[in-house]
């Protein structure tokens, strides 16, 4: 099973209990088992469009799948939450939103998903919860993420919010 890292975020409605339901919902996919999870960190938006505080974090799963099998586990889950029935925006408000941001070594590129994600070094709210996962995690390549993250901005808001043993929350009945 490969190991990847999935970044969650939310800022509409009940913000923490969707990612609650997103991390559960994740970890009920077959092909998909959760091995732990970030804490919460509240963070600024990162768009020109009005809105709300997002609450992001970041799982890291085993994972059986191929890439665009993940992507559609991501988008189910999204749509059951809720996704698709808020009007699009582009950086705009989301009840929830996954992103596939690395998966082991793998470069891959289609017309729906790259990875790593093409976002992934130039934003604190991601750095930050994987950093905390692992303080050594590297690209494919070789560069180390905590590298990338003394070069940001620190006007970009990333405060921690909460932290849950995510592992039992996902199984639990």
């Amino acid at each position: 099973m490969a190991e990847v890292y999935i970044g969650l975020g939310s800022n509409m409605g009940d913000r923490e209990n969707y990612l609650r339901r997103a991390v559960a919902e994740l970890a009920s996919r077959p092909g998909v088992r959760l091995l732990t999870c970030s804490s919460i960190y509240e963070t600024s938006p990162v768009s020109p469009v009005e809105q709300g505080n997002y609450l992001n974090m970041v799982a890291r799963i085993a994972c059986d799948l191929v890439p665009l099998e993940l992507l559609t586990v991501c988008e189910e889950i999204e749509e059951l939450l809720g996704r698709k029935e808020t009007p699009y925006v582009p950086l705009g408000p989301r009840p929830i939103d996954l992103d596939i941001l690395l998966w082991e070594d793998l470069i891959y590129q289609s017309p729906e998903l790259t990875i790593p994600h093409p976002y992934l070094t130039v934003r604190r709210f991601v750095l930050i919860p994987l950093l905390e996962i692992d303080e050594n995690l590297r690209l494919p390549g070789g560069d180390l993420l905590k590298s990338y993250l003394s070069e940001l901005s620190l006007d970009d808001k990333v405060e921690f919010y909460a932290n849950y043993d995510w592992v039992s929350i996902a199984h639990a009945p």
